[in-house]
């Protein structure tokens, strides 16, 4: 299985897996965040359509409500 970095921290995906198959495997739907990619900020209307590959590094922001 490949292994790509989330925040830091080893994540094993299946091979061809997609944004929206991660962002389920951890538990984010519903929730409020961004993703970016190697780099570069992945636009939500492309999760479904972008793959993962290992070696690739993610960063996930979770907005936090507060005041």
């Amino acid at each position: 299985m490949p292994v790509l970095q989330v925040n830091g921290e080893p994540q094993n995906v299946p091979p061809g897996s997609s944004l929206q198959n991660l962002i389920a495997s951890l538990q984010l739907d519903g929730k409020r965040f961004a993703i970016e990619l190697n780099g570069e900020i992945v636009p939500k209307s492309r999760y479904a359509s972008t793959t993962v590959n290992g070696g690739d590094k993610l960063e996930v922001v979770i907005a936090v409500g507060g005041g």
